[in-house]
């Protein structure tokens, strides 16, 4: 691939592979080794890493959660496949440190399909790679109409992979036969995916627009803490009152706190349907929590202090330390206000999308992935004074955009911004 780091854009608009009508595809259905057994011994982990030295090429990466079992996003399995090592499942709970994978392996290109979601919990356990290739993306980037792993090796390699247990509790233990298949299947074919992605991203003349985004998520480390999280709650929307909203808070920050200190996801806990009835009831004493439906079982009985507590707690807030009805940001308004705050800006915006979705269009690459919307916003805005195609490129590397969005979309930006 082309190290310059401003690439020279293609001259042809991208054109979509076209859908060959072939035969069905093949189910996937066990490893073509075999299921290998799971490495959860330092022995075996450094005998598996001493296989992945030896080996050669790309090194197919993925990890299995517990989201919606378990408080955090760590790993609870890691499979790994490269040529001349075969596949290895890789059990963190007892092997915390994979320093010795990651010293096996460091240098070597990553392939992984959604990097964004599997790199955090890989570097809580010291896996971190220098150099990826993240099929999700590339499968954008090449305009291919559905990027699901599953669907994009049916697409291209004419395979159907296991369907099932991506949102099973990866926590259990044993792991079942048929998880440990799913499991291993998903990096069977990674690599083997990752080359015809890239020789369409080299037919569009993409080569260069996918290192430039390969390469920004590895430099973009760990992301920010969410800001006010509990203002996610589902269904608070229809809270009026800045004290329902300290009640919202008191009972999330109460329910985070015991998730936590439990390892249990949140939402197992609590639900948020049943914050927001809590608030919208406003129980004057613990009896009358007890009433409401989700309160009455078992478990939030014993936990009817701790709740109760919460709401009397925010009750008696002063009104200068309630939640604002929304969020204090660095950022412009929802858009929908703009027509009536700056007409002008609104405007700017229209002109700027309609011109995006047509690049969008040529280029058979989804609008949000041409440029960040969130970025388009800002820039519309408050654009740099004076406007012109230097500035509005400025402004556009400032906001995180890489060289090759840069070049696609300045001078229709600055157009837009003219007027």
């Amino acid at each position: 691939m082309s190290t310059d780091p401003v690439a020279e854009l293609p001259t042809d608009p991208a054109v979509e592979p076209a859908v060959d009508e072939g035969p069905p595809a093949t189910p996937l259905l066990v490893p073509r080794d075999g299921l290998p057994p799971v490495i959860e011994t330092s022995t075996a982990l450094v005998a598996y890493a001493d296989a992945l030295a030896a080996g050669s090429g790309p090194v197919a990466v993925d990890a299995e959660r517990a989201s919606g079992y378990r408080y955090g996003q760590s790993a609870y399995l890691v499979q790994l496949r490269r040529a001349g090592a075969g596949t290895g499942l890789v059990d963190p709970v007892p092997l915390p440190d994979l320093t010795a994978v990651q010293d096996a392996i460091g240098d070597a290109e990553w392939v992984l399909h959604a990097a964004n979601q599997d790199l955090p919990c890989l570097a809580e356990l010291g896996l971190l790679p220098t150099r990826l290739f993240d099929t999700e993306l590339a499968a954008r980037l090449a305009g291919l109409p559905r990027v699901g792993l599953g669907a994009v090796v049916e697409s291209l390699l004419g395979l159907s992979l296991q369907k099932g247990h991506s949102a099973a509790d990866w926590s259990t233990r044993p792991l079942p036969a048929d998880w440990l298949v799913y499991a291993a299947l998903d990096v069977e074919v990674l690599v083997e995916l990752r080359d015809a992605l890239a020789e369409i991203l080299a037919e569009q003349g993409k080569t260069e627009w996918a290192r430039q985004e390969f390469a920004a998520i590895l430099t973009a480390g760990p992301p920010a803490p969410k800001v006010d999280p509990w203002r996610k709650t589902s269904g608070m929307h229809g809270l009026r009152s800045r004290r329902q909203l300290g009640m919202v808070r008191a009972l999330w920050q109460a329910r985070d706190e015991l998730a936590r200190r439990r390892d249990i996801a949140p939402g197992r806990v609590l639900p948020d349907a049943a914050i927001v009835s809590a608030v919208q009831a406003d129980p004057k004493s613990e009896g009358a929590l007890l009433e409401l439906p989700v309160f009455r079982g078992r478990a939030n009985r014993k936990l009817v202090t701790t709740w109760f507590g919460a709401l009397a707690r925010a009750r008696e807030l002063p009104e200068d330390q309630l939640p604002l009805h929304s969020r204090p940001g660095d950022g412009p308004p929802p858009v929908s206000r703009w027509a009536d705050r700056d007409p002008d800006a609104a405007a700017r915006l229209k002109a700027a999308r309609a011109a995006l979705a047509q690049v969008s269009e040529q280029w058979s690459v989804p609008v949000e992935n041409v440029l960040s919307p969130d970025l388009v916003r800002r820039l519309m805005w408050a654009p740099p004074r004076p406007a012109d195609a230097a500035a509005v490129a400025e402004a556009l590397r400032a906001g995180g955009a890489r060289e090759w969005q840069v070049e696609l979309t300045r001078d229709l930006l600055t157009e837009a911004i003219a007027g």
